[in-house]
């Protein structure tokens, strides 16, 4: 320092800076000056231009640098994104889309749920929606949500089948929709908690129409269950992929009731669901030193899911990440499309808009 062992406060004299290094000069006041402090001045206006083109050269320089950086991150960006694309019917269309509620709002699930082939898969899409997605949804797709599980009701309505399945369904959603209002301050869900609350009382109607539901039977007498051979009834009863239809239709008459006590069809039907390794944790004896598969079953879908079962389900084409229903042919590039294809099943089809 300059300064050092003298008082840089005291009068007559100034140290100043210049590309030579500090020099001191003094004030008319004290006698004298060392150095041409008019020289110095002109040396000094040529040092604050140089230093002013020297900031404006650092400030251009690190615009660019964080122009190239934003640039990289925005490329890095693309390359991490997922753009999944639609197939509609036999058009050459693509639509991308990267976040479930775009997928939601364009693929048709109004009319998937006519065909009965594709009822269930929509149905269980919109059951895992209803546990843990719609929050994630924005408006528009909330409200298509909401109309297309409306036309689900109204064909349930008509066709008298599936209730069962459309009663969880709507009592999942029931049970979402009252931890969800109770925390609208914090905007979990999008849109007037009024319009919500009136949501909520239309579930409760729909769920009060699916109880009066009163099964008719048909007017014609013909053959009926009961009349076929007990081996083609037994084979009917293997069809059946949910015990507790077993159950209900045990419930028909004293000869079903017998066949749905069967131990080898709930083997079966254990052995269908559940792993080898799942079903030894759960053994369970009957009094008779057996092991009572009727009830390992109940047991076991308390602790594991179910295997899932649809007619039909969507496939993603791996090459060109296109999105269709089975047996919907989309124009793929592929060399063989079909060993590009893979069939998703719902939860398959949220996890692809996980990031």
């Amino acid at each position: 320092m300059p300064f050092l062992g003298q008082d840089w406060r005291s009068p007559g004299q100034s140290w100043v800076k210049t590309a030579d290094g500090w020099t001191r000069f003094l004030d008319e006041k004290s006698g004298g000056y060392v150095g041409d402090l008019s020289s110095f001045c002109k040396k000094e206006d040529h040092n604050k231009e140089n230093l002013f083109n020297s900031l404006n050269y650092d400030v251009a320089a690190k615009k660019r640098k964080k122009d190239l950086l934003n640039n990289k991150a925005k490329i890095q960006y693309f390359h991490q994104e997922k753009w999944i694309y639609v197939h509609k019917g036999s058009t050459k269309e693509r639509h991308g889309y990267c976040t479930l509620g775009e997928a939601f709002n364009r693929l048709d699930f109004s009319s998937a749920i006519l065909d009965s082939r594709r009822f269930n898969y929509v149905v269980r899409l919109l059951e895992l929606i209803a546990k843990s997605q719609l929050t994630s949804l924005s408006g528009i797709a909330q409200k298509n949500y909401m109309n297309i599980l409306e036309k689900v009701v109204q064909k349930v309505l008509e066709d008298q089948q599936n209730i069962r399945l459309i009663r969880e369904l709507l009592q999942t959603l029931y049970t979402s929709l009252c931890t969800l209002v109770q925390r609208v301050g914090k905007s979990v869900l999008v849109g007037n908690i009024n319009m919500w609350v009136h949501r909520m009382e239309t579930i409760l109607h729909w769920q009060q129409q699916l109880n009066n539901i009163q099964i008719t039977r048909p007017a014609f007498k013909g053959t009926t269950l009961t009349d076929l051979p007990l081996c083609l009834q037994l084979n009917i009863m293997q069809r059946l992929s949910d015990g507790r239809d077993l159950v209900s239709l045990g419930q028909v008459a004293p000869d079903l009731q017998v066949l749905s006590e069967d131990r080898l069809l709930w083997k079966k039907l254990c052995q269908y669901h559940f792993t080898d390794r799942q079903i030894r944790k759960r053994l369970i004896l009957s009094d008779k030193g057996q092991l009572d598969w009727k009830k390992m079953y109940f047991k076991l879908i308390r602790c594991y899911p179910r295997r899932e079962q649809y007619g039909d389900t969507l496939q993603l084409c791996r090459h060109c990440h296109i999105l269709s229903w089975k047996g919907t042919d989309h124009p793929c590039t592929a060399n063989n499309p079909e060993t590009c294809s893979t069939s998703l099943s719902p939860q398959d089809f949220i996890n692809l808009f996980r990031f």
